[in-house]
């Protein structure tokens, strides 16, 4: 069972909330914003995933990865952001890496010449390789410290830090259920040592998590955001 948890007012599609210290805000695009160093967080964004689908014979449809491009840029401009972190999984595959993905990055790229790009390694970039010298991309490995952040890729809830962990992989969603219908939504999972966020792909799926006692969920649905804990 999960019940509202009182916090911060918010603005629509925003959600302030204390974490490490630091004062962040999930945000109903799938990122979470940390004002005081300007910073943009996203996990999972899986670029190119439909395309390497596609090299393996599965006809889906082209766009994705241009209209998650759009909507990361449109949070960096919005928030006025300096730097980016990806907590890994920015690539799908190898296959991916085609010549139409890369012209989409540049001009991304293009439109915020001045933005700091960092990815934490993940398993899928592991095998992907890393992104062309083109993309103006800083790879670091798990652990990345940031302030008063751990920057991973995968989370270990059970780990003990003096810094708040930031992760992905797990497309976390929390199930809401009533007596006679329930629904699934993208969330970001707060745990004891830390935080994992939703996956910014839209071309993704997720992965329900079951909250245990201290543990909250902040449920995104639409532009609204609802924070929940365990009852």
């Amino acid at each position: 069972m999960t019940a509202p948890m009182a916090g911060p007012a918010a603005l629509p599609g925003a959600l302030a909330i204390d974490l490490g210290g630091e004062r962040v805000i999930c945000l109903a695009g799938r990122a979470l914003w940390w004002p005081a160093a300007r910073t943009l967080f996203v996990a999972d964004v899986h670029l190119g995933k439909a395309a390497s689908f596609r090299a393996a014979g599965v006809p889906l449809p082209a766009g994705h990865s241009a209209h998650d491009l759009a909507r990361l840029q449109a949070l960096v401009t919005a928030n006025a952001a300096t730097q980016l972190i990806i907590l890994g999984d920015l690539v799908h595959t190898a296959t991916s890496y085609t010549p139409s993905l890369t012209s989409a990055f540049r001009a991304f790229r293009a439109t915020c010449p001045q933005l700091s790009v960092t990815l934490v390694r993940g398993n899928h970039d592991r095998h992907a390789g890393a992104p062309p010298a083109v993309w103006d991309i800083d790879v670091v490995s798990d652990g990345h410290e940031l302030g008063p952040f751990n920057c991973c890729h995968e989370p270990t809830p059970g780990t003990a830090s003096d810094r708040a962990q930031l992760a992905g992989h797990l497309h976390p969603a929390i199930r809401l259920q009533t007596t006679r219908e329930g629904v699934t939504l993208p969330c970001f999972w707060l745990h004891a040592a830390g935080m994992v966020l939703p996956s910014f792909g839209s071309f993704t799926g997720s992965a329900t998590v079951q909250l245990a006692r201290g543990e909250s969920a902040i449920a995104i649905a639409g532009q609204t955001l609802h924070h929940l804990r365990k009852r």
